[in-house]
């Protein structure tokens, strides 16, 4: 009873000194916020961002790549003298070949692969029946045109001349000069065939008693007192040059030598690979000193121009491509497409398409930003 007593008359005082505890709670209670005032959480990165234009842009978060740098695409200078490499090769236009023109076999050979000849000069002698049959049929239209010829007969000089026209073009079907025609008295089946110009064997196929056939080529003949070096130019460059300018040429065998020309012809096409085209130059050869497939470093003087050039750590070969990956905002990349061709400074890579001076691109770590970007777009890198 007095324990009852004493409780119920200190119960006023605890609920007064608990009273400052319970509204310290109630306060904190009151300050949590609800589930409607909790703002959303920021979108997981890295992600795929799709524009209005169908293009697909990489959101990265600040911890994606720490070791993540930036490089800018720049326009580099270029000299006012255009450097390329080309081959040697022989001007087509000073190069002939003689070919069979009858069935029949070779009898005797006077030259060999290498040798020089003289235009005119025989070569070769060919025997064919062909020849015998040809060469009597023409010494039977003269017989024939000189008979219509006398007064006795005459009233057929027309159709004679026309026998002995067409018996001679025959002959020169078969290969036979004017010289040869003007010779023959007597058929025979044996002829002997004429250097057609003036230069070097340089194919020999004709073998004394070797079976041949119209159309089979017997010598390559060619010259090498005006030579082509073929090279190639970037497409960039293409107007920088044009037919008739003027160049020099130095080989690894002539290095104190400088070989004079001209470009003679420009290229209609474009590799779509490497995006370069050719352009041919004629050059003068004294002394034959250029040969054939030989290896030329080409000088031309042109007035200056710019290249774009960009780190090649910028750049991620993936799927038969290559690409950079272009900053578009703070955080955001574009992966673009890019074609590239070889520059003269370590490091670099020539732009040919897909970047411009000024675009921010990823340089270190890009490999990795290619990783996040397959990653983001569920594919498997």
């Amino acid at each position: 009873m007095k324990l009852r007593n004493f409780i119920a008359a200190r119960v006023p005082w605890i609920a007064l000194l608990a009273l400052p505890l319970i509204i310290a709670i109630a306060g904190c209670e009151s300050s949590i916020p609800s589930r409607a005032d909790v703002a959303a959480p920021p979108p997981a990165v890295p992600r795929i961002v799709r524009q209005s234009n169908g293009s697909r842009i990489l959101e990265l978060g600040p911890d994606a790549g720490p070791g993540m740098t930036l490089a800018t695409v720049r326009d580099e200078q270029l000299p006012g003298v255009l450097e390329t490499t080309g081959q040697v090769s022989f001007d087509d236009r000073r190069v002939s070949s003689i070919v069979s023109r009858v069935a029949g076999r070779i009898e005797n050979t006077r030259v060999s692969q290498w040798d020089n000849v003289r235009r005119g000069e025989p070569i070769v002698e060919l025997y064919s029946p062909d020849f015998m049959t040809a060469e009597a049929e023409f010494l039977q239209a003269k017989a024939t045109a000189r008979l219509s010829s006398s007064p006795p007969i005459g009233g057929n000089g027309d159709l004679a001349a026309a026998m002995v026209s067409a018996a001679r073009r025959k002959l020169e079907l078969l290969g036979m000069s004017d010289a040869d025609i003007a010779a023959i008295t007597a058929p025979s089946p044996s002829i002997w065939v004429d250097a057609p110009i003036s230069g070097t064997v340089l194919d020999n196929k004709a073998v004394r008693g070797a079976a041949v056939n119209p159309g089979d080529v017997l010598y390559s003949l060619g010259t090498l007192d005006d030579v082509w070096i073929v090279g190639d130019i970037y497409e960039d460059d293409l107007a920088r040059v044009h037919q008739g300018q003027q160049l020099e040429a130095v080989t690894t065998a002539y290095p104190d030598e400088s070989f004079t020309g001209f470009i003679s012809r420009i290229s209609p096409n474009v590799d779509p690979t490497t995006h370069t085209l050719q352009i041919r130059c004629e050059v003068r050869n004294p002394g034959a000193k250029l040969k054939p497939q030989m290896l030329a470093r080409i000088r031309i003087v042109t007035r200056p121009g710019t290249a774009l050039v960009v780190p090649q750590e910028a750049l991620v070969f993936d799927t038969n491509q290559y690409f950079a990956f272009v900053e578009v905002a703070a955080g955001r990349f574009h992966r673009r497409p890019v074609e590239i061709a070889s520059w003269k400074e370590q490091g670099f890579a020539r732009v040919v398409s897909g970047l411009r001076a000024g675009d921010r691109v990823v340089v270190g770590e890009s490999i990795q930003v290619n990783a996040l970007w397959h990653e983001a777009n569920g594919e498997s890198s």
